[in-house]
């Protein structure tokens, strides 16, 4: 009989910390005088008492967390907090039907950005930066998820990650205490520094704290139904543009560079892959809008490094409608959905690593066509990576791509036009948040889906976040064999 009392007992902690958490949109809805400070209070209450009685009824001596009760606890604890994270959005001026309010909280705790609220500019600011404190929420657990429990569990070559003594980040981060309490610093810091940004540079004091929570956390929720283009500034879109591109870097690298190996942040393969695509991708779509369209280079190249960048890191801000980009501006959004930003940072997507790694093993294998007889082998920040790591980005990368063509079919049942149901699944699985077209492009959004298509997409974006495998484990007969 396997023992899960120390996992409903850590979620009852974190239904605690999150009921916690929904007092401070409370206290914002009372400061503004909103009249929703009593549903959050309510909200918060159900969600502590709740979790209350988990961490009591489920408490023990000795808290152990082996490799099949951290499947469980890292599948339970988002989903969990997403059920109890949707109570607001039901009884709120937000006056979403539940299967809306899921939709929501997923895609905020996820830092997806998809939306299916269309009135965003009249909304109380309670529910507003309620659904901001859920993607700075899910930023920071993403990256715990990523750099402490996933490269335990060996998911999608994320073991090249662990942090244990075999690991080149052991020095700076000797135990996870150590880690999450350093990053949570860290987070916190750059959360702040943006916000102060964005306040000097015109945004006002709330839409500044909400939006730098929604950036560094690349999760993209905007208190305007126009995004980023409301505050028609380049200079804010310049502070948007570089901590969208710090909240994709690996944030433990941000700590070594802080515990002095200054060459950390140089030196790291996935960092120099990810801005030489960044790079290449600026400059082709800045020359395709200045010869096709704007015939301006500011424009053009404004235009680009913003979208483009939003889009890559899976944070979903948008200043124009790239649905008029014509055929290529489909092509590129499309592609770079898929690739997101570094392992360890705040993204979604198949993440550079992968990429790189998958790129290295076909050059490899077309070396081995020509010297077969020759030794060859795969490194990664100058370390060897062996045949099982690899193995399991190749089949990291083909159920990626087998659960976004299932998406894809199962949304087209719903009788929804190509274009809609592929970049829906497509932004779903890599967490970005808009799709293209006229029905959720980046001047639409979801709320006009069935019910059926937003839970699909909902557990797309779920399975998604949680890598995959995390999720499919679960659902094996025999992981819940004796």
């Amino acid at each position: 009989m396997r023992d899960f009392r120390s996992v409903i007992h850590i979620i009852g902690l974190l239904l605690c910390i999150e009921a916690i958490a929904m007092t401070i949109p409370m206290i914002t809805d009372l400061i503004y005088k909103n009249e929703d400070w009593d549903e959050f209070l309510l909200s918060s209450l159900i969600t502590f008492f709740i979790g209350l009685v988990l961490y009591f009824s489920f408490r023990k001596e000795k808290i152990v967390i082996k490799v099949r009760q951290a499947f469980v606890l890292t599948f339970l604890s988002w989903i969990v907090i997403a059920i109890f994270a949707s109570i607001p959005f039901v009884f709120t001026s937000a006056n979403l039907n539940y299967s809306d309010s899921f939709f929501e909280s997923i895609s905020g705790i996820t830092t997806t950005g998809a939306t299916v609220i269309s009135n965003l500019d009249d909304l109380h600011h309670g529910i507003l930066i309620w659904r901001a404190l859920l993607q700075w929420f899910g930023g920071i657990g993403i990256i715990v998820l990523a750099m402490a429990i996933l490269p335990t569990l060996q998911i999608g070559g994320m073991q090249l990650l662990h942090m244990e003594h075999d690991d080149p980040y052991e020095k700076t981060l000797p135990k996870i205490n150590q880690f999450v309490i350093e990053i949570f610093l860290l987070y916190s810091f750059l959360t702040l520094l943006c916000a102060i940004l964005y306040y000097l540079l015109g945004m006002s004091g709330f839409d500044a704290i909400t939006h730098s929570m929604t950036t560094i956390s690349t999760g993209g929720f905007s208190n305007h139904n126009s995004s980023f283009s409301f505050f028609n500034s380049q200079n804010i879109e310049i502070i948007s543009i570089v901590f969208m591109i710090i909240g994709s870097l690996p944030f433990v690298v941000f700590l070594k560079f802080i515990h002095g190996d200054k060459k950390s942040i140089f030196n790291d393969d996935q960092i120099k892959l990810f801005f030489s695509i960044l790079f290449v991708l600026v400059i082709i779509t800045g020359f395709w809008l200045y010869y096709n369209y704007y015939s301006n280079y500011t424009r053009s190249f404004r235009l680009a490094i913003f979208n483009i960048t939003s889009i890559l890191t899976g944070t979903g801000y948008v200043t124009t409608n790239y649905n008029l980009w014509g055929g290529f501006g489909f092509v590129i959004m499309i592609i770079i959905m898929f690739i997101g930003g570094c392992a360890g940072s705040t993204t979604g997507g198949i993440k550079i690593f992968r990429l790189l790694l998958l790129f290295r093993g076909a050059k490899i294998q077309i070396k081995k066509l020509t010297q077969p007889h020759g030794v060859f082998i795969t490194s990664f920040n100058g370390r060897s990576v062996n045949d099982d790591t690899y193995n399991s980005i190749m089949g990291f990368f083909f159920i990626y791509i087998l659960i976004f063509i299932l998406a894809s079919i199962s949304l087209s049942f719903f009788n929804l036009d190509f274009l809609t149901a592929f970049s829906a699944s497509a932004s779903a699985i890599s967490n970005v948040g808009p799709g293209l077209g006229d029905i959720i492009g980046p001047q639409g959004n979801y709320s006009s889906l069935p019910i059926g298509a937003k839970w699909i997409l909902s557990f797309t974006m779920l399975i998604g976040r949680l890598e995959l495998f995390t999720f499919l484990v679960i659902l094996s007969v025999t992981f819940w064999k004796k």
